[in-house]
């Protein structure tokens, strides 16, 4: 038999004669934060090595069991909603969702339905790549469920070994259903992004795609304009999607696949059942799965076994109290408060949490934000990478940091043989040395460093100088500007820690001075 080959299909083109718009719409489930599953004591750890061992007759299904709500998801759950500015619902219940699947042993998922405890909200997001614009994007609403287990199938094309890992199963599920206001592939992808830093600045999930902590479906459809009418195409559902890419590249796809499909048959919203899609990674392309069902299919009705929740307002207060400042309010303070620029905001911002605090920490010490962000964006971010650990793991606390770059405000230091005492302090870290105040100072008089601003410790060194590059100081006679580089360059090797400026200046006077004798 012929070997298949897996060949990436193009997207289709988007046809350029009609006028449309593109109508996204996204459901986001979210795994919880707690310790224990939602309705069971089982552990609520990601272990896929060992499967089938974090389970219980609850979670199993098993005829006559009784499931309990756990405190702690609701409070989550809660704390996520009031993030997302959703209206809270006093009254909220659970409900029974039936359907069949090999990882789900009860055949009914515990879900919610017509009373889910909170809807109304939005999230705000940047409308380009370049943060010059924001957008509301409106949330229906936000419920809490269990999850199912997950269904590991043999892939390779040689067999039909199929197994079941019900470790998943009963852990708990946010579902964050978002309004059709999403207008691109592109910016599906930012709401996407901004809805996981504020999962995890929140601390309710990790939000691990990889593990399946945030798993997202997409609907898309076509508005297209023809004169006066405005023709709306099927909306399908695409799932098995898991990055943000994948979200982004299969909702291109089905931009110009739409497209193609309207073109062909003329097949209007209703004309046809919803679909599910599932997307090909390595093919870059959607293909159909089955119909999709409607909530009649699904038989809900109140779980019985369940009581319902009241919320009250001193919960929703100590809830909010326990809220810590948001994503979108600590950018926009970061460039009040320290005059960034709406990038470097967002770069601080991105990296999570306790990234930004350490910036903040190393701002208010050194009392540059500016000059903070330089660093903690290029120089700590860069290292970081290059080690492959995080904020917590690097090895030059905040206050060092700070300590270092006071000394460059003072002019005490240059900013090149701050760097170079950067690197120092990291490689003294890798061989067991701990960065500190002391150690910098260590550094700096152990190799010259500290910045030389005595004219008259320079005056000697600039004259042999200018002696020994005539042509130089002739070029900048002659207006050439950028031939002093090469005479400040000398002088700093020879003599470290010099002032730059006051260099450039000492060079300029003689050079000029020496034409006018």
């Amino acid at each position: 038999m012929a070997k298949r080959v897996a060949q990436r299909v193009e997207p289709m083109a988007t046809d350029t004669t009609k006028d449309y718009t593109v109508v996204i719409g996204l459901e986001v489930h979210v795994q919880l934060l707690t310790k224990t599953k939602v309705f069971c004591g089982c552990v609520n750890l990601f272990n896929p090595e060992n499967p089938n061992v974090q389970t219980c007759p609850v979670c199993l299904g098993m005829p006559g069991v009784l499931p309990v709500m756990n405190r702690e998801a609701f409070r989550l759950a809660l704390k996520t909603a009031l993030a997302l500015n959703c209206r809270i619902a006093r009254f909220t219940k659970w409900d029974r969702k039936q359907y069949y699947y090999p990882d789900l042993p009860k055949n009914y998922q515990i879900s919610q339905y017509d009373l889910p405890f909170s809807h109304d909200g939005w999230l705000e997001v940047a409308s380009d790549e370049e943060f010059s614009e924001k957008r509301r994007i409106g949330i229906i609403r936000v419920h809490l469920e269990e999850d199912a287990g997950k269904n590991l199938h043999d892939e390779t094309g040689r067999g039909t070994d199929s197994r079941v890992d019900l470790n998943r199963a009963g852990t708990p599920l946010l579902e964050i259903v978002s309004k059709p206001d999403i207008r691109s592939p592109a910016e599906a992808r930012r709401y996407l992004e901004e809805l996981k830093l504020l999962l995890t600045y929140l601390g309710v999930s990790d939000c691990n795609m990889q593990e399946g902590s945030l798993r997202c479906d997409a609907n898309i459809n076509l508005h297209l304009q023809e004169g006066d009418e405005t023709i709306a195409t099927p909306i399908v559902e695409v799932k098995n999607l898991n990055s943000f890419r994948a979200v982004e590249l299969a909702l291109q796809y089905e931009v110009g696949r739409q497209l193609d499909e309207f073109r062909s048959t003329g097949h209007r919203l209703g004309d046809v059942p919803k679909q599910t899609r599932g997307w090909d990674e390595k093919r870059e392309i959607t293909f159909g799965q089955r119909g999709k069902e409607e909530a009649s299919d699904y038989r809900y009705f109140p779980d019985p076994d369940l009581v319902p929740v009241t919320v009250s307002d001193k919960l929703l207060e100590e809830i909010r109290g326990e809220l810590c400042e948001l994503p979108a309010a600590r950018r926009e303070r970061f460039r009040q408060q320290y005059g960034l620029s709406q990038y470097d905001a967002s770069v601080i911002i991105d990296q999570g949490r306790r990234f930004a605090d350490y910036f903040e920490r190393v701002a208010q010490e050194c009392e540059d934000g500016k000059q903070a962000a330089n660093w903690v964006t290029q120089d700590v971010l860069r290292e970081m990478n290059q080690r492959k650990v995080d904020i917590d793991k690097f090895p030059i606390s905040a206050d060092d940091l700070a300590f270092l770059l006071k000394k460059i405000s003072a002019r005490e230091l240059t900013t090149k043989s701050a760097r170079d005492v950067f690197a120092e302090l990291l490689a003294g870290a890798d061989s067991g040395t701990p960065p500190s105040a002391g150690r910098i100072d260590q550094i700096i008089n152990e190799r010259g460093l500290a910045l030389v601003s005595d004219a008259g410790q320079l005056e000697g060194v600039i004259t042999a100088v200018i002696a020994r590059n005539e042509k130089a100081a002739n070029d900048f006679r002659n207006g050439k500007q950028a031939a002093i580089g090469r005479l400040i360059g000398e002088v700093m090797r020879e003599v470290k820690g010099a002032d730059p400026k006051l260099v450039r200046q000492m060079l300029i006077e003689k050079i000029v001075g020496s034409e006018e004798a």
